[in-house]
């Protein structure tokens, strides 16, 4: 009798909550849409919470990786709205660009880290976390720099990130056997 327990893929759930919520808020930053509930709610809720689960189920798998990646994504979608929100509340001041490029430098080298493990890892999950590492760096110069083509670069690129995420995540649900 085989007392093994077999888990569910969290890595579908957490690539789906990166790529769908990367992939809304980069159709605004290359000038495609506005700023809106849409992009924020997302980035709270898939983006955010859900990744946060995918990552805490990751743990129960044994992956590291994931678990480091989706909690470590979710906290930084979650933070990133709330970088946009509690200013226009009043809870504090916006932060200043230098600070905002600072966070988001931060984030790149974080996902650098991140990009050298994937080497031992899929293809495709190379391609997400390279391109991660290019958007945050264009975001962050968009930022420092105050030039608004980084930005609108970076979105275009970042729609590259999200869209390798959903790809990824598709690849992997399809694979799924019951």
């Amino acid at each position: 009798m085989n007392n093994e327990k077999f888990y569910a893929n969290p890595g579908p759930l957490g690539l789906m909550g990166f790529g769908m919520t990367t992939v809304l808020l980069n159709l605004h930053n290359a000038g495609l849409v506005s700023m809106g509930s849409a992009i924020l709610a997302m980035g709270l809720v898939f983006g955010g919470a859900a990744q946060i689960f995918a990552g805490i189920l990751e743990f129960f798998n044994g992956n590291t990786f994931g678990l480091t990646a989706f909690t470590s994504y979710g906290a930084f979608w979650i933070s990133f709205v709330l970088l946009i929100v509690l200013p226009h509340f009043g809870v504090i001041a916006a932060s200043s660009p230098a600070l905002i490029g600072s966070y988001l430098l931060i984030w790149g080298l974080f996902t650098a880290i991140l990009f050298i493990a994937t080497l031992r890892a899929s293809k495709e999950l190379q391609v997400i976390f390279a391109t991660l590492v290019i958007l945050f760096g264009l975001l962050a110069a968009g930022e420092f720099t105050g030039q608004a083509i980084f930005t609108t670069i970076a979105g275009f690129e970042g729609l590259i990130c999200g869209f390798s995420a959903i790809y990824l995540a598709g690849k992997e649900l399809l694979q799924v056997r019951n």
